[in-house]
């Protein structure tokens, strides 16, 4: 199966919108929490991997002005037309500006993916000095990443997830050589009276905790780990972290 060069196609980008989209709602309250604490309560937040725009309604709802960034322009269509005050553009979280803003998110282990050479390890720590860079004195940076072991001691998994309308089956490898898990998404989308199918491969880089904070330090944050978004436990083998840019 060929993997495509943007992840969430049309029929992947629904069903994850409607039927996977309460990870940012239920983060949503956490998140707000974290940006309040942080003295971050107006202002521009910029959201890296914003799917359909689910958490930057909750922040525009607060008052936030938000730039939503996300490489799937299905994901990007179905943001704007949730949230139509907030600006949101199609492009690569890795290669796309970061303007000058009072916090940064990455909710859903966006930060992970293997797009288009763009991730990995290089990737990531170019996008830490990024996003310091942007960020105003004393802002914060917000995100999650894939840790080793979703699959415990097992290499292969095989999960199915259905609502009305559409179900996904995914097959899971985890390579641990190479600290890289590849899911293979067939989706199932009703049309009319048959389902159309569509195919996608994601790859994530899976990172040990301590190795992304060293990182995040040596670009000058003051950063630390988090295993909950307030409420929210995050799922196995995804850590949080909370970066801040010293005032």
């Amino acid at each position: 199966m060929r993997a495509p060069r943007r992840p969430y196609g049309e029929d992947l980008a629904f069903v994850h919108d409607i039927g996977f989209g309460g990870f940012a709602g239920e983060a949503a309250p956490g998140v707000l929490a974290i940006l309040a604490e942080a003295g971050v309560r107006s202002g521009r937040v910029v959201d890296l991997g914003c799917g359909s725009g689910i958490w930057a309604e909750r922040l525009v709802g607060r008052g936030y002005e938000v730039l939503g960034i996300d490489i799937s322009e299905a994901m990007i269509r179905r943001a704007r037309r949730r949230v139509e005050s907030a600006e949101f553009r199609v492009g690569s979280v890795f290669r796309t500006e970061i303007p000058t803003c009072r916090a940064v998110t990455s909710l859903g282990e966006c930060l992970s993916y293997l797009v288009e050479g763009r991730a990995g390890d290089g990737g990531l720590i170019r996008l830490f000095r990024r996003v310091h860079a942007a960020l105003a004195p004393g802002g914060v940076f917000v995100f999650d990443l894939m840790e080793p072991g979703e699959l415990g001691a097992k290499r292969r998994a095989t999960a199915v997830a259905r609502g009305e309308g559409w179900f996904v089956a995914v097959e899971k490898e985890e390579d641990r050589e190479r600290g890289i898990l590849t899911r293979r998404i067939a989706t199932f989308r009703e049309v009319g009276r048959l389902y159309r199918r569509s195919d996608e491969t994601h790859r994530l880089r899976l990172y040990p905790a301590r190795e992304v904070l060293r990182e995040l330090r040596r670009a000058g944050f003051r950063a630390r780990v988090v295993r909950r978004y307030g409420a929210l436990r995050l799922p196995r083998a995804r850590a949080g972290f909370v970066a801040r840019k010293p005032a």
